[in-house]
Formats: structure tokens, C-alpha cells, sequence
């Protein structure tokens, strides 16, 4: 996972790879803390001996428990990003990328379980970090959609309503197939396949 540019501004933005690298471990840290045990229980000190850094080192970067936690969803959904947009290849149509990028989600999702409670968390230790994290998601569907429908290979006229509706879908399949997932259930490629169908063709009774 990365950092970009829109990190809180209580984040203090090191100018050295090993400075980089220490951030990066403190955040990696942060995630199992608060993945294992929630905002409230974690602890800096847990962070740090997780990170393998000195207690004193967090607080060149960090001003605070509430500012790690910031940077850490800030960071988490820049990783979602980065996730979709390094499964997507620029021959595929509009509804391939959606399929490409839920698989490449559902992915992300069993492998950094920890994102999903984090992300819950985040409605109510930073409602701000929250909300930004889900309309930022939306607004980028919100433009492949928009796309698809100026290729012909969407609708046209798709907009925010269908972006959050297809979101929405996204984020609960992520819950049942990547969180909650068990030996018995469909890989990500068949789930990402199936709900591609339901864009596809809908729910609708099949029409000659």
C-alpha cells in the first residue's frame, strides 16, 4: 500500500527512502493494530513494537493515535485504488474494467482483511476520512461509467446513482466472498464473472 499526495495534514511527509520506508512500516504496523484489536484498544506503543521502531520515531511522523489512523485509510484506499487500476488493461471495454476491477478488489480484500473494519471504524473515530474514502471510490466509477456510455458499451446517461449502486455491490461481495469467504465458496474470477452478468443483463426475466 502507498501514501499520495491528499495524506491528513497531520501527517508529517518524510524526505528520505529510509524515512519512507520507517512510514511505510509504522502504517504496515497500524493496520494489524488496529485490524486485530480496533482504534480504541490499539496503542502506539503496540504499533511501534510492531513496527520494530522506537517509541520516540512514531512521533516524526505521527502527531497522534487519531492522525495514524487518518493516514492509514487515506493509504488503505489509495491501495484499493492502485489494486483496480494495475488489473485493468487499456484495450478492455467499459464492462470487462468492471469485472477486472471487483476481481482485482475481492483480491485485495482476502489478502488485507483487516481493511474492512478499519474502513467501519473510520465512520465513527473520522467520519470525514470515511465519507472521503467512499465518495472518492464512487466518483471513479462514476467516470468509467461515464465512459462506457460515451463508447457505446454502457448505457448512456449513467451517473452517480449507478456508480453508488455498483459500489455498493462491490463492497458486500468483498464482505461475503474475500472477508467471510470459506473453501466451499467461487473463486474471484467467478464471482467477478457472475456479477458481471447481473450488469450485463440484469435481473429481469430473459427476453427472445
Amino acid at each position: 500500500m502507498g501514501m499520495d499526495a491528499t495524506a491528513p495534514e497531520d501527517v508529517k511527509t518524510p524526505r528520505t527512502e529510509r524515512g519512507r520506508k520507517t512510514m511505510r512500516k509504522l502504517l504496515d504496523a497500524a493496520a494489524r493494530e488496529f485490524g486485530d484489536h480496533g482504534f480504541h484498544e490499539a496503542s502506539i506503543s503496540s504499533i511501534t513494537r510492531r513496527a520494530g521502531v522506537a517509541l520516540g520515531t512514531f512521533y516524526t511522523y505521527f502527531d497522534s493515535k487519531d492522525a495514524i489512523f487518518r493516514a492509514l485509510v487515506a493509504d488503505m484506499s489509495e491501495a484499493v485504488k492502485v489494486a483496480a487500476r494495475e488489473a485493468i488493461e487499456p484495450d478492455m471495454d467499459a464492462l470487462t474494467i468492471e469485472r477486472a476491477a471487483l476481481e482485482a478488489f475481492l483480491r485485495f480484500a482476502a489478502h488485507n482483511k483487516e481493511v474492512y473494519r478499519i474502513i467501519d471504524e473510520a465512520e465513527f473515530v473520522d467520519p470525514l476520512s470515511y465519507r472521503t474514502h467512499y465518495e472518492t471510490i464512487a466518483e471513479r466509477i462514476a467516470g468509467r461509467l461515464a465512459s462506457g456510455g460515451e463508447e457505446g458499451a454502457m448505457r448512456a446517461g449513467l451517473g452517480e446513482v449507478e456508480a453508488w449502486a455498483l459500489m455498493g455491490m462491490n463492497v458486500f461481495l468483498g464482505l461475503r466472498y474475500a472477508i467471510w469467504a470459506d473453501e466451499a465458496d467461487p473463486g474471484p474470477d467467478e464471482v467477478a464473472r457472475l456479477a458481471n452478468r447481473l450488469l450485463q443483463q440484469g435481473i429481469g426475466p430473459a427476453r427472445d
